[in-house]
């Protein structure tokens, strides 16, 4: 079977979210299983320094009025091909924003169904979020290339219709107010990161205007993986390594964490640690309302990585700056910190209005680094609440998205850091999960085999 990755992040060359580590992981666990997965990217400014292969210009197409190139090189670290979409809109450092957004991402997605038309055919296109929506529709008549559109966040929609009709070629069949929803309508299968957020998005809460196209088709949950290089006995960013066996040695990278973050070098502090996207789905809003009340009763502290909305990174400053030594923002994306926030600290917080699946809680299980979650998406498919009498649950939850309700799981969570034999089983029970991609990939190949044209392949 042939398959082409279509998407607009792809780690470690373009990371903002989850979709990223799909994209960045997936195709290597299938092309290590036999099949020709190839991905394709734009070719972003930020690409060519995180590029380990060659780069060649393999051919040459035109779309949208617009000329564009096709470069060939390897996902690193791998041996499945990379293609790279070059054209000078994507030559900024930029992935996502800017006004040109709509228009850019349009442009790719032409770009890849011309690039599948005329230089390598494909059995099938692994389509991700609206970024590449307008695929699904244009293959819809060519019937022996299938499609599977992958879900990541439902919020963002694309173009509208009638800007779709002003940038490019929409078919007399289209149907759908927006890219997403024609990407949906379209595909020949729909999934989406993890099986209950397949659910939730069914519902006028989280179907965002999309819940009734998306109960009728049903979409399917298959849970994202995590990369094997989240190691804690292995990983190079940690001052000192650790496994389920030696979690005495994890006190190290505390109180080196606490040092470099400029947080008091205490080892009975209850460490929490948050590494997001600085924007409201992430419950920065509960966060900002709770976590001085936290640190003010209690011998806690907390850091924060990550950039996003100006809101609420000048409000974590603030916080920061009114608890000197308990709270520290550091905003910017660094993979070597967050490593180091995930083998340090105690706690991990992900109080997500919603989560289509979260990558972070499940590096921070595989690093001893227990979560404090809203029951909610993907963060219900991967922590169970602890209930230290039977021994059970890997994290703390809560239910309803509220601060108060946030504050007392974390409260609760400090409570249980205080018994620390029970602590330590409820770091090994987290640490014991399988997060690895290879029950995921068979989830993905059992999604594409349901296509008729791709039974037997």
């Amino acid at each position: 079977m042939k398959i082409l990755f279509a998407a607009a992040e792809a780690s470690p060359l373009a990371k903002v979210g989850g979709m990223a580590d799909v994209v960045g992981t997936l195709p290597k666990v299938l092309h290590n299983k036999g099949f020709d997965v190839r991905v394709i990217l734009p070719y972003y400014g930020v690409v060519t320094s995180r590029l380990k292969d060659p780069v060649e210009l393999i051919w040459r197409g035109r779309c949208m009025y617009q000329d564009f190139d096709i470069f060939e090189s390897r996902l690193p670290d791998s041996e499945v091909p990379l293609y790279l979409v070059g054209h000078g809109a994507f030559m900024a450092n930029r992935i996502y924003y800017g006004d040109d957004e709509d228009w850019r991402f349009t442009l790719f997605a032409n770009a890849c169904a011309e690039f599948a038309w005329n230089f390598w055919k494909p059995h099938l296109i692994h389509c991700h979020d609206w970024h590449t929506g307008m695929i699904p529709v244009w293959m819809h008549q060519t019937p022996d290339i299938a499609t599977v559109f992958t879900i990541h966040n439902l919020a963002y929609q694309g173009p509208w219709r009638w800007r779709l009709e002003q940038i490019t070629w929409v078919p007399w069949y289209f149907q759908g107010d927006t890219t997403m929803a024609a990407a949906i309508s379209f595909a020949d299968r729909v999934n989406t990161v993890s099986p209950t957020y397949a659910k939730q998005i069914c519902t006028p809460a989280y179907g965002e205007g999309l819940d009734g196209l998306l109960s009728h088709l049903i979409p399917r949950g298959i849970l994202n993986g995590i990369d094997d290089k989240y190691d804690p006995s292995t990983d190079a960013f940690l001052v000192r390594n650790f496994d389920r066996d030696s979690l005495e040695l994890r006190m190290e990278n505390k109180l080196a964490l606490q040092q470099e973050v400029g947080l008091q070098t205490n080892k009975d502090a209850f460490l929490v640690g948050m590494v997001t996207r600085l924007v409201e789905q992430k419950g920065l809003d509960l966060v900002i309302q709770m976590i001085g009340q936290f640190l003010s009763f209690t011998n806690s502290q907390f850091v924060v990585v990550g950039s996003g909305d100006r809101y609420y990174e000048s409000q974590l400053w603030q916080l920061a700056a009114r608890f000197p030594g308990k709270m520290s923002t550091q905003i910017l994306f660094s993979s070597p910190l967050s490593q180091r926030i995930y083998g340090g600290c105690d706690a991990f917080l992900m109080p997500s209005r919603f989560e289509p699946c979260g990558i972070s809680q499940m590096i921070a299980l595989k690093y001893g680094c227990v979560p404090i979650v809203r029951s909610t998406g993907g963060l219900v498919d991967t922590v169970q609440h602890h209930d230290p009498v039977a021994g059970r649950g890997n994290g703390y939850c809560f239910d309803r998205y509220d601060p108060m309700d946030m504050y007392t799981a974390m409260i609760c969570a400090y409570e249980g850091f205080r018994y620390p034999d029970t602590w330590r089983e409820l770091q090994r029970r987290g640490m014991a999960m399988d997060f690895s991609w290879e029950t995921s990939a068979e989830r993905y190949l059992e999604l594409y085999r349901s296509i008729p044209s791709l039974v037997g392949l």
